[in-house]
């Protein structure tokens, strides 16, 4: 019993494990340029990742940014529109003129109508 506990804590001293041999020494550095390569690439990867981010953020917000502008242009627009508006209809002859032509536009589409 006492020697398959000497055994199983072979190389095991309080405060870590101490290297039995050269050959346990090459594997964990083996182990390590591994575990550095794998942590290597994914780094990289990351660094890929949040770049293609970054550059789908900036392009997100240049289309913004023109929407933006033309909703700006757009509101300028349709307020000039509607202030025309407001000016056909104050005005009594233009009132009239408006009845008019909203009169003849529904005769003729009452005619086209009928006559199809």
């Amino acid at each position: 019993m006492r020697n398959n506990r000497v055994a199983l804590f072979d190389g095991i001293e309080e405060g870590g494990i101490r290297a039995t041999s050269s050959y346990s020494h090459e594997i964990d550095e083996h182990d390590n340029e591994r575990a550095m390569e794998g942590l290597q690439d994914r780094v990289n990867l990351l660094k890929r990742l949040s770049g293609d981010i970054h550059e789908e953020v900036d392009s997100h917000n240049h289309m913004l940014d023109r929407m933006g502008n033309d909703m700006d242009s757009s509101r300028g627009i349709l307020s000039g529109t509607m202030d025309k508006f407001k000016m056909v209809f104050e005005t009594k002859s233009s009132r009239r003129m408006f009845t008019l032509v909203a009169s003849f536009v529904v005769i003729f589409l009452v005619i086209y109508y009928l006559t199809r």
